[in-house]
């Protein structure tokens, strides 16, 4: 067992990011209740614009929280000073979607992968420098002889390799991965989320895992919490969610994952129709009503919190219970 079993490493406890604009208030995360475990993964998806990479920013602080709590080893981040908040980034770092816009193209991967270690003064010899540098570019599986190339010479996965080395400069135990893989063909996916599940077993590591693709959650993550319009409508072990799903939105998304067997070309998929319900400014109730085959008068107008339908897995649906006022 890990050394911090009862005290989970991440917790977010009503977590809310709002931005203003000129037509209101849009609710980019609103009331996200997560938990993750020293060592596990958390995969999070859901449709482009529900609030993904917002979460994960807003997590290690890149963006100003609007209230809630984020709990780093039981203690509120959001109260540390800036000070205690850049000595604490250094445990929890993110790789990002673009491998190449991530990436400063005036510098060799080299510099690239010695810039952390160079702003928070790990090394006080060159020496020393490039042998760490060295052996985070063996460690993801960069050739050596790279080292002085620049990211425009290398393909779109040896682009990604550098910002996973970047990351892993500094020994971190939590990182917040945003749709890592997206932009890389299916081959070169592969690599890099096996390279990932080997850095998570031999480092121990923590992910918070953020994708649209539910093959791809489905292969590396423990837990997942699936996101509609800024709020976690089910969550539930990796398994349970893909052999027993329950929200009418993660149905819909399973039923949408391409099947390649000719047998099931002509199958039926259930479609969802109707209009998004506009993230600015909110009603109260199920933001998915609109487009849910199963609304009725009991889904708006309260909030729909989740609710334990099983070990470990939760659904904001009035068809697993009853409503909560707001």
């Amino acid at each position: 067992m890990n050394e911090h079993t009862n005290v989970p490493l991440i917790q977010l406890k009503d977590l809310r990011k709002y931005f203003k604009t000129g037509a209101g208030t849009l609710h980019a995360v609103d009331d996200v209740n997560l938990t993750i475990q020293k060592g596990h993964t958390l995969g999070v998806v859901g449709e482009s614009g529900c609030g993904k990479s917002t979460l994960g920013r807003t997590l290690l602080r890149l963006l100003p929280a609007t209230s809630g709590e984020i709990l780093y080893h039981g203690e509120n981040i959001l109260n540390y000073s800036a000070a205690a908040m850049k000595k604490t980034r250094s445990k929890m770092q993110m790789i990002f979607q673009d491998p190449y816009a991530s990436l400063n193209p005036r510098l060799s991967i080299s510099q690239i992968i010695a810039e952390p270690l160079k702003v928070n003064h790990v090394f006080q010899s060159k020496k020393e420098m490039d042998e760490r540098i060295l052996d985070l570019m063996d460690t993801v599986g960069l050739a050596r002889r790279l080292a002085n190339a620049y990211p425009h010479e290398l393909d779109g996965g040896r682009r990604q390799r550098i910002g996973i080395a970047r990351a892993l400069a500094l020994d971190p135990e939590f990182i917040v991965c945003d749709e890592p893989v997206s932009a890389l063909d299916v081959s070169i996916q592969a690599q890099i989320l096996n390279l990932m599940m080997d850095l998570q077993d031999q480092r121990g590591l923590t992910y918070l895992f953020i994708t649209h693709d539910l093959s791809v959650v489905r292969h590396i993550s423990s837990h997942i919490a699936v996101m509609y319009l800024g709020q976690v409508v089910e969550y539930a072990p990796s398994k349970e969610l893909f052999q027993n799903p329950k929200h009418p939105y993660t149905k819909a998304l399973l039923n949408a994952i391409p099947i390649p067997d000719l047998a099931y070309r002509d199958k039926p998929r259930e479609l969802i129709h109707g209009e998004i319900t506009s993230p600015i400014d909110p009603k109260p109730g199920c933001r998915f009503a609109a487009r849910c085959p199963h609304a009725t008068d009991a889904c708006m107008g309260k909030g729909i919190p989740l609710r334990n339908v099983g070990s470990e897995h939760q659904v904001a649906c009035v068809l697993y219970g009853q409503t909560t006022g707001e």
